[in-house]
This record gives C-alpha cells, sequence and structure tokens, in this order.
C-alpha cells in the first residue's frame, strides 16, 4: 500500500503544469528561458503573470491533492502521497525525469499534511522575497524553518519528511545558491 500511495502521488506530481500552460498559451517551451525549469518562477519569466500564478496554484495542488485523497482511505499513508508527488514534480517520467525545483509542490503537501506549518512557511518567504526579491532564497530559508516548525506542531515524523525534502530542494537549488553567492541570481519579476 505504501508503494501504491508513492506511485499515485508521483503520477500526480509528475504532471508539467508550467510546461503545459505556456506551449496553450502560445508561449512556447518554458525550458527555452530563464533557468530552463517547469516552475512559476520560470514561467514569471515570460511576463504572464496569470499563467505564472496558475502554475504556482497547479503545482501546490498536486501535492495537496495527493496527500487528501489518500488520506481519505489511509491517514497513515498521506505522508507517502506527498513524498510521491514532490519527487514527481522533480523527476517527471514524461520529461526524461528533468522537473521543477519542487518548492510549489513542497507547499501543498505542507498544505495537506499540516496547514498551520504550511502559513508558517508562506510568511517566511513572503518576507524574504520581499526584502531580497529573490524566489529562492526565499524557499530555501521557509524550508529550512519547516522541519523545526513541525517538530513542535505536528510530529517528529513529519518533521523527518520534511527535512528529507528540505535537503533535496536545497540540492535541486544547488546552481541557485551558486548565483547568489555570485550575486547573479535572477531576481523575481525579471524577464528572459
Amino acid at each position: 500500500m505504501t508503494v501504491a500511495a508513492l506511485i499515485f502521488g508521483y503520477l500526480l506530481g509528475s504532471i508539467p503544469f508550467g510546461l503545459l500552460l505556456t506551449r496553450a498559451a502560445g508561449l512556447g517551451d518554458v525550458r527555452s528561458i530563464g533557468s530552463g525549469n517547469i516552475g512559476a518562477t520560470n514561467v514569471l519569466r515570460t511576463g504572464n503573470r496569470k499563467l505564472a500564478a496558475a502554475t504556482l496554484l497547479l503545482d501546490a495542488l498536486k501535492g495537496t491533492v495527493a496527500v487528501l485523497l489518500v488520506g481519505c482511505y489511509a491517514p497513515e499513508l498521506a505522508p507517502w502521497a506527498g513524498l510521491g508527488a514532490f519527487l514527481g514534480h522533480l523527476y517527471p517520467v514524461w520529461l526524461g525525469f528533468k522537473g521543477g525545483k519542487g518548492v510549489a509542490t513542497y507547499l501543498g503537501v505542507l498544505i495537506g499534511l499540516a496547514w498551520q506549518v504550511a502559513l508558517i512557511f508562506a510568511a517566511i518567504w513572503l518576507l524574504v522575497a520581499v526584502l531580497f526579491r529573490y524566489s529562492s532564497l526565499a524557499a530555501l530559508c521557509a524550508a529550512i524553518a519547516v522541519p523545526i516548525a513541525l517538530w513542535f506542531i505536528a510530529s517528529p515524523q513529519l518533521a523527518g519528511l520534511f527535512a528529507l525534502m528540505s535537503v533535496i530542494l536545497f540540492i535541486k537549488h544547488r546552481a541557485n545558491i551558486q548565483r547568489l553567492a555570485a550575486g547573479t541570481e535572477g531576481r523575481i519579476g525579471a524577464r528572459g
């Protein structure tokens, strides 16, 4: 059953909404601009804020829906479905296992499992994004806080799951971290 929850989550998470939406809007392949990523931050680089917002929402919903659907039938398997959705977004089989960075799906899984901590994530992300205008920095700062908050608010098991997911986020953002250190990271709202 654990494997089934992981696979279900993975298949849901692997839907590349950023790519599908930009192609449907006639903007071509979002992977050919900016970071080459399929996520909302890169979709924003097309200059279309509505598509970026839709991508953010749909990528988050992949995680939330996976958790909630599996949780209706087997609550103990919901975290596994969430992990599957997160991994599906990062490594979608349909795109040769080259997906997004996972921040929106991470948040969606968090909403489904511990909405109170999702509010903490969102508050930290917004604060850092407003102060510094770097989406990657905002996401990484928020991802550091999540396992700590989960340890106190939810459970050590969820804290462990999100510690693993946070480590994966850092690995997926290693190029962003290098650009942040070099002062060459693209700011929120920058085109192309």
